[in-house]
């Protein structure tokens, strides 16, 4: 209980109930904060126990000075925990190791509890084996079962032995989505206190839940157990972003393309590491899901958060979604009690910086082909696409000019390309057409190939064609007006008698039960499945990588004559080898144009002067034809989606089906681990721990493991997609009797050590500079001339000669979804520190978090700059200095090359605050809580 030095502990009254409180009004200064610094301060003020929180911390926040930089620690104490079962696998495998380490060092197991309530959702193990068909969606779940029953099991027993934690079975949503429509509080109640909902989750895309005023964000694995078991969240007091939001969309524009426009803002603008809060009266204007559409991008662009203020709409959707009356008078009331409800023409909070976007200037856009915030507005995507097509297609094959000289024209990033034009906002939806002089510009290479199938008869192959259309993802599958929309495009394509190219893995997994049930009312159901778009499943499955393989005789087509492949999908991930092993290029887009893309089948398509198809009486149709206006798309809402539906899918969410209630279920307070399981292993991060930390010790004669470029992401470091045979990977499961068919995927073997080490770095598409080859390869100077090697066999040799490792990078290393297994591969391969030009936050979190010391090139400086070229020995000093209790400012870095000759430079160490000194001092976040349990 808070020692309240404030006096603001207080009660609310709503209607027949009473609620204790922490006022804000109790401390001066509060009520200029920007909403989400409202939460941090109340967040201090109930859990002020003048150590760890002090009076001088809620000083701090309430006299938030907001152009400093951030320099002053808090401790944030998170509600609650989610968790997906890709990375929540591996935190329920820590705790029951936690268990094991406790009783071994004389403790109390029962001890290593959740002590905040911490829910899973089971929703990134199906895969899309089966499609196109009826059966696809119960075909896909057998499958699931039958490669996850081990894991599964697992869960059901983390369930029934910890405290608190609860899991969502498979085959109901997506985590996210499930988080917004049932999970989150918006409001909590916990022992007669109400106060802000508040949530970390294993997945960056948690932030979705900043659309009902939840603040939260992704955290690594490592984090989240910590978090769970009692240990606060470390951060600095932030800078706060205001995007001021006014005008509102207009017609044919979605909340896809007015995410992506944002994400492109945020982006250039620079917001890493800084909240970001949306205010106006044009947030009015902004319907919760797409409120929760742009949160969920937050990652993409870079921030912690992307949080809206709690408001009437907010309102709006917590009764929409079956929230109780009662649950729905305390947040209104709550909200207006704290000052944190957004009136119109309320006063402006004061802001760090301040950014605004006028509604009405967005356009349609689609982003990629291996980045999200790589924006192209629709009417540039077929130059865009021929542009880039360029960096995929070998040299050698044919390009077609259209009588242009390739050679001249300048290549540029689709993120670079101009933002505005003055017939962008025309696009298809336009009685006039809209002309530009650059398209058709660029030429295309072109390889067609012919090919024969039973099933799909006789299809050209070529560049660019789109191989996967996927509405997937909770980012959109959340949000009813794009869904309605692709329903309702769907259905005017089937009445114009279009239908999807022969070519095209088609898939439907939306984030709900409650999709299903509103597209059944609509009656849309039928025209979807016209064009291939039946239900495969209910989860993030394209997205993750679980796309599952492309029809056998078009994925020969594309390996045996090295077509460039693309996939469209409704997501928040493109990056290069996530969606598919057999495509190169990826591109985001709206559920409608997800649907459109698999009309047209190729990315070399242009919405407004190519046709999608002829109707009956053999006239073109265009896009323009077939897109559903915004009265159509509202009316449909109104008349399919109730309350009613939210409360009957969501009302035995924790029960699951007869598969579920039928797994074996393990009991007992600790975990009877088996040797032989290839999915889940006992980890050996305690093995050998002391109850006191060792000093930590200057890093000497360490070799480079790989020599990394920019956006290295957490999918290049630790992939979760297919396992490739002849890997590592395969060869570990192969020993151990695991057919290829039953490889499963890296994500679903996240509990087993053996594979996820080595797997790390294993990327098809990793390119380290080390070799001339992508893929998981360096090259092992304990032999002989460095010979080019598998990285997990290099490591293993390194470790038996007792050679550390360091890793070098570039910019904005480690980006992309809070994967823990990229600082814990990382470290399990003896990896001691890495060196980058900068790193994304939650990886540089987990790397210390797993007692690895991230460190940064002198500014201005890289690897490349400095005549780094991965062949040296380093030697680093200056970290002993944290035996101190202090933190190094910098380490001393001596690279010394085969000719004896030094590359000296000073490194910037990126320990942040105390806690994660303290984290780095005991070899990890784990070591930590574990050894203050024991001595608690």
């Amino acid at each position: 209980m808070s020692i309240n030095s404030f006096g603001a502990r207080g009660t609310l009254e709503v209607g027949d109930n009473s609620y204790e409180i922490y006022r804000l009004s109790a401390v001066e200064g509060t009520d200029k904060l920007p909403y989400a610094l409202k939460v941090l301060a109340e967040n201090l003020l109930r859990t002020e126990d003048g150590a760890n929180i002090t009076t001088e911390h809620i000083n701090a926040i309430a006299n938030w000075d907001p152009s400093a930089e951030p320099s002053i620690e808090i401790q944030f104490t998170p509600a609650r925990v989610i968790m997906q079962d890709f990375t929540g696998v591996p935190c329920v495998v820590d705790l029951a190791t936690m268990r094991d380490a406790v009783k071994e060092l004389g403790g109390d197991p029962d001890k290593v509890n959740p002590l905040a309530p911490a829910e899973m959702v089971i929703d990134h193990s199906v895969i899309i084996e089966a499609f196109g068909n009826a059966q696809a969606f119960e075909r896909n779940v057998e499958i699931e079962y039958q490669r996850n029953e081990e894991r599964y099991k697992f869960l059901r027993w983390g369930q029934g032995a910890f405290d608190d934690f609860r899991v969502v079975p498979p085959g109901t949503g997506i985590v996210h989505q499930v988080n917004i429509e049932h999970l989150a509080r918006s409001v909590m109640v916990r022992d007669g206190v109400a106060y802000p909902d508040t949530c970390i989750g294993t997945d960056s895309h948690t932030t979705m839940e900043n659309g009902l005023g939840v603040l939260g964000w992704g955290v690594g694995g490592i984090e989240a157990e910590a978090a769970m078991l009692g240990q606060p969240v470390s951060m600095l007091i932030p800078r706060v972003v205001g995007f001021k939001l006014t005008g509102a969309a207009k017609p044919g524009v979605t909340a896809t393309d007015v995410v992506l426009t944002i994400t492109d803002m945020l982006r250039k603008h620079g917001v890493v590491g800084k909240f970001v809060e949306f205010y106006g009266n044009g947030v009015a204007e902004v319907p919760l899901a797409n409120r929760a559409t742009i949160g969920n991008m937050s990652p993409e662009f870079g921030s912690t958060c992307a949080i809206f203020p709690i408001d009437g709409e907010t309102i709006n959707y917590l009764k929409l979604t079956g929230r109780s009356a009662e649950t729905l008078a305390l947040v209104e009331a709550y909200a207006k009690e704290q000052g944190m409800w957004l009136e119109k023409d309320a006063p402006e909070a004061q802001y760090s910086e301040y950014m605004e976007l006028d509604l009405s200037t967005v356009v349609p856009s689609i982003a990629g082909p291996k980045r999200p915030q790589d924006r192209i507005e629709l009417w540039d995507a077929k130059n865009a696409f021929r542009k880039d097509i360029h960096n995929y297609v070998e040299e050698g094959n044919t390009p077609q000019l259209n009588g242009v000289d390739e050679a001249n024209e300048e290549s540029f990033p689709a993120s670079d390309s101009p933002s505005t034009s003055p017939d962008a906002a025309k696009l298809s939806f336009s009685d006039e057409p809209a002309h530009n002089a650059s398209k058709g510009a660029e030429g295309r290479p072109s390889k067609p190939v012919t090919v024969e199938s039973a099933e799909r008869g006789t299809m050209i192959l070529d560049h660019g064609i789109v191989t996967i259309a996927s509405i997937t993802s909770c980012t959109n599958t959340s949000n009813p007006s794009v869904m309605l929309g692709a329903g309702l495009l769907a259905k005017k394509a089937v009445d114009k008698g279009l239908t999807s190219k022969p070519w095209v893995k088609t898939s439907m997994a939306p984030g709900s039960q409650v999709v299903t049930g509103y597209y059944d009312k609509a009656g849309l159901w039928p025209y979807l499945e016209k064009l291939g778009f039946f239900l495969v499943g209910y989860g993030c499955t394209t997205c993750i990588g679980n796309s599952g393989p492309l029809p056998e005789e078009i994925s020969k087509a594309i390996n045996d004559h090295d077509l460039t492949a693309t996939a469209v999908l409704s997501g928040n991930r493109n990056f290069e080898g996530r969606i598919n092993p057999d495509v190169k290029m990826n591109y985001l887009a709206s559920p409608p144009l997800v649907i459109a893309y698999a009309l047209a089948g190729t990315m070399d398509f242009d919405f407004e002067s190519d046709p999608l198809g002829q109707d009956q009486d053999g006239n073109d149709v265009f896009l323009a034809d077939i897109w559903p206006t915004n009265e159509e798309i509202a009316e449909t809402i109104a008349s399919s989606i109730s309350a009613e539906q939210y409360a009957e899918d969501y009302a035995d969410v924790f029960k699951g089906d007869e598969r579920w209630q039928n797994l074996p279920t393990p009991d007992g307070k600790t975990f009877e681990w088996d040797d032989e399981s290839t999915y889940v292993r006992k980890p050996p991060y305690f093995e050998g721990m002391t109850p006191e930390p060792e000093p930590v010790a200057d890093i000497k004669g360490a070799r480079v493991l790989a020599k990394l470029g920019d956006s290295v992401t957490t999918d290049h470091i630790s992939p979760a997609s297919t396992i490739k045979p002849g890997t590592p990977a395969a060869q570990y499961l192969d020993e151990h009797g695991v057919a290829r068919k039953d490889y499963n995927s890296l994500g679903a073997r996240r509990g087993n050590h053996e594979v996820m080490i080595r797997s790390t770095f294993g990327n098809i598409r990793l390119a380290n500079q080390l070799v001339d080859v992508t893929g998981g390869y360096t090259r092992d100077f304990t032999q002989e001339g460095g010979p080019q090697s598998f990285i997990y066999d290099a490591a293993q040799n390194y470790a038996a000669q007792g050679t550390p490792l360091v890793v070098l990078g570039g910019k904005e290393y480690g980006t992309g979804s809070s994967r823990d297994w990229a600082a814990k591969g990382t470290r399990l391969l003896g990896v001691k520190a890495v060196i980058t030009e900068s790193f994304e936050r939650i990886h540089r979190s987990n790397l210390i978090g797993m007692g690895v010391i991230p460190l940064q090139f002198p500014e201005g400086e890289s690897h490349k700059s400095l005549g780094l070229d991965g062949t040296e020995t380093f030697d680093i000093t200056g970290i002993e200095a944290l035996n101190s209790g202090d933190t190094p400012e910098t380490v001393h870095v001596t690279a010394t090359k085969e000719d004896g000759s030094a590359i000296e430079f000073d490194a910037k160490v990126r320990i942040d605050t105390p806690g994660e000194a303290d984290y780095y001092r005991n070899g990890g976040i784990l070591q930590y809580v574990l050894r203050n349990m024991i001595k608690g």
